[in-house]
């Protein structure tokens, strides 16, 4: 519990600030877990198309920095390799 008003306030937007990290980071990964399975089933074609919605994902989580800007950049570049 906080002792203070200003922890108080902290603490709300701690809380605020996890749960959009969190969904950020869900619907990044969501996106990958489609693009892999596509991946995986042979199907290039279909998973170029969901890449641009990965990039943005990653990009958007990048931007509010719920991930780190390198790692989404090797996420995206591990997966450029593999719809080559």
């Amino acid at each position: 519990m906080a002792n203070t008003a200003s922890a108080a306030k902290q603490a709300r937007g701690a809380l605020r600030r996890r749960v959009v990290n969190r969904l950020l980071l869900d619907h990044a990964r969501t996106a990958q877990k489609k693009l892999i399975a596509l991946l995986t089933a042979g199907k290039k074609d279909e998973a170029a198309k969901l890449f641009p919605e990965l990039q943005r994902r990653l990009d958007r989580a990048a931007k509010g920095k719920a991930i780190h800007r390198n790692r989404s950049a090797r996420i995206k570049s591990r997966i450029a390799h593999k719809l080559r």
